[in-house]
């Protein structure tokens, strides 16, 4: 293809883009080669935008979607209102390989169910940064933003491409995971793969796995007060039926199994010998750190402790929800993603 043909295409395809804010669509991304040297065969990647590109396409956000979560769940976020201002910025929301949109267990045509190859978080980054620049002709953006796994895609592209990031807000997220993340998602993990054993029926095995799942994610995702506070003891039951049956009809256990090997295996600091301190010192982006000090699921600790390597901003909410301080201090976080952002001023 010659050069005006890629321009020409690339025209077309930014136009498109821009035609219906906030609508599902999807980056081809070929055989896509995997961290691991496994490739994703026809590898797609789901995507919404909001808000026009300008220019000299320098006000482009890329917000990733969190475990589980997809791109619908991230509209609530996108507004001139919102965590990330529409109207001023260029957010590509973008769906995390494995979420059962993007290339996933549950969705691969050749590669389905067990022999889907196994990802990581660098991987995600890396379809990412493929969408950008085959869809949009990005190179740099102006933010990255992401909640909770969303926050480790987000740690990941500023260390692996320290210059195609101007600023990172990484909410509820971790450069790597603690001690007891790592045990909430083993055993989360491990009960999957045991429903898997016990039963041949996939059928059974999704209900018997992701039944045990809602309650291992239910403990973590809260503080005891705050979940004793939000649902009476006379309607636990009630609320867990609930909160199961929402499992078991949502994503699927080898989609969730494929995101909970990513976050086990997360770590920017891999190619650092295992040194945070020399993964930051990659770092080109300035950081606005928002962790939940009660969080059991996202441990704040190495959050933290990256912010004070960087001098990073830092917002600590101190409310009883655990990871889920996000949402009930909403109006705060979003305020300070704004505001962090700068709009025109910065």
């Amino acid at each position: 293809m010659t050069r005006f043909a890629r321009t020409l295409a690339l025209i077309f395809a930014v136009s498109a883009a821009l035609r219906a804010d906030g609508d599902l669509r999807f980056a081809k991304l070929g055989d896509f080669e995997l961290v691991s040297g496994r490739v994703i065969e026809n590898c797609l990647v789901g995507y919404r935008t909001f808000g026009a590109l300008n220019a000299d396409r320098s006000n482009a956000v890329l917000f990733p979607t969190w475990f589980s979560g997809q791109t619908q769940d991230l509209k609530a976020f996108i507004s001139p209102e919102g965590m990330v201002d529409s109207s001023q910025f260029f957010v590509i929301a973008v769906d995390a390989l494995g979420n059962s949109i993007s290339s996933s267990p549950s969705n691969s045509r050749g590669q389905g169910g067990r022999d889907f190859p196994a990802i990581a978080v660098a991987d995600m980054a890396r379809s990412q940064r493929r969408l950008l620049r085959e869809e949009f002709g990005i190179e740099r953006l102006h933010a990255v933003v992401g909640i909770s796994m969303g926050g480790m895609q987000a740690f990941e592209w500023i260390v692996a491409y320290p210059d195609a990031v101007r600023l990172a807000a990484p909410i509820i997220g971790s450069p790597r995971l603690g001690a007891y993340d790592l045990l909430l998602w083993r055993t989360q993990l491990l009960a999957i793969e045991q429903a898997f054993a016990d039963y041949a029926d996939p059928a059974r095995a999704r209900r018997a796995a992701m039944r045990v799942v809602a309650g291992i994610h239910e403990l973590a995702l809260r503080t005891p007060g705050g979940f004793n506070r939000l649902t009476p003891r006379a309607e636990l039951d009630a609320y867990l039926a609930r909160q199961q049956a929402a499992r078991v009809g949502g994503l699927g256990p080898l989609d969730w199994a494929a995101q909970l090997r990513a976050m086990i295996g997360h770590d920017v600091t891999r190619a650092f010998g295992g040194s945070l301190e020399e993964a930051m010192r990659a770092v080109q982006a300035e950081l606005l750190v928002v962790v939940a000090a009660s969080d059991r699921m996202v441990t704040p600790g190495p959050a933290l402790a990256a912010a004070e390597l960087l001098g990073a901003e830092k917002l600590v909410l101190e409310s009883d929800c655990g990871h889920l301080a996000f949402q009930c201090e909403s109006e705060t976080v979003a305020a300070a993603v704004r505001g962090f952002l700068g709009g025109a001023a910065r």
